[in-house]
């Protein structure tokens, strides 16, 4: 049964991929906020669970503003799968035009200064388009780290599709990942992580609005064992169908303090920047899992 499940989800996203990208893009809009409202109008788990989590980042929102705010971020999600599943077909020159990152020049010097850059950011809008920005718009290649999806085929798609846009991709599991980010930062090289949720014992217990919840350590530690800087970055949509974003200031390493401490404090302010990013746009962060850690202990209860 498994395997018959396996090959099913990969012929669903199969399908989405060959054929949302081949819609006129008014269509493939329209189609995506379909989705998003049948699926939010159903009150699933997934739902429910962003709503949950939306609570927190809007803790004066009532229950009716709460739901408001959960179909825009379900309509918020949807966009993200439709722009992907369309951005292997997209004409790369509307990376320079689709798409507007503030503070952009924190970047380029960051990288021109041959030091070598981490660019952090949360699940926010689209961290796909935005990828496609760097390697299709300012030429630059970068490498990314992808969580292992089941099935494996699956997995293969979404590696493919990423490396179709310039980006290198390494598997999320085993230990090899981090040795190869560090020896793309040594080289000067660019890498860009999602890092706003780490649920496994190395993550690093941060104040995130108003609860404790676990962000991952490697962004601080490539910084302090390379020397590269740390620039977390924050996405948005706005009321155009073009992507913003802005590149936050560096992160830089503390002057004293074990390196637990060092890491610590570094990923608080990695926190911190998402946290005010996440606080202007709530509706855009595409987070349907649970993050803190009190959720987890209940759902361990």
């Amino acid at each position: 049964m498994g395997a018959l499940q396996d090959r099913l989800v990969d012929g669903l996203y199969g399908l989405g991929w060959a054929g949302v990208k081949k819609l006129p893009e008014p269509a493939a809009v329209a189609l995506g906020r379909r989705i998003a409202d049948t699926a939010w109008r159903r009150r699933g788990k997934s739902v429910l669970r962003l709503e949950s989590n939306l609570a927190r980042v809007v803790p004066q929102a009532g229950p009716e503003q709460l739901r408001e705010l959960s179909r825009a971020g379900m309509r918020s999600y949807m966009r993200y799968w439709m722009e992907s599943f369309r951005l292997p077909a997209m004409d790369p020159k509307r990376f320079g035009t689709d798409v507007a990152i503030k503070d952009d020049h924190i970047l380029l010097d960051a990288i021109a200064s041959g030091r070598g850059v981490i660019v952090a950011l949360p699940h926010l809008a689209n961290w796909d388009l935005a990828g496609a920005w760097v390697t299709g718009h300012l030429g630059v290649p970068f490498t990314t780290v992808a969580e292992r999806l089941k099935p494996e085929s699956l997995y293969d798609r979404f590696v493919a599709y990423r490396e179709s846009l310039g980006m290198e991709v390494l598997p999320h599991s085993g230990g090899a990942a981090f040795g190869t980010l560090a020896r793309r930062l040594r080289s000067g090289g660019l890498i860009c992580l999602v890092a706003d949720r780490d649920l496994s014992s190395s993550g690093i217990e941060v104040e995130f609005f108003g609860a404790t919840a676990r962000m991952p350590a490697g962004p601080a530690l490539l910084a302090q064992q390379t020397g590269a800087a740390l620039l977390p970055a924050t996405l948005y949509y706005g009321d155009t169908p073009k992507l913003y974003g802005r590149i936050h200031p560096e992160v830089e390493v503390p002057g004293t303090g074990t390196r637990a401490e060092k890491t610590a404090a570094m990923t608080q302010a990695v926190a911190d920047a998402f946290a005010g990013g996440i606080a202007e746009h709530p509706q855009d962060w595409h987070m349907l899992q649970r993050l803190w850690l009190d959720d987890l202990e209940e759902r361990s209860a």
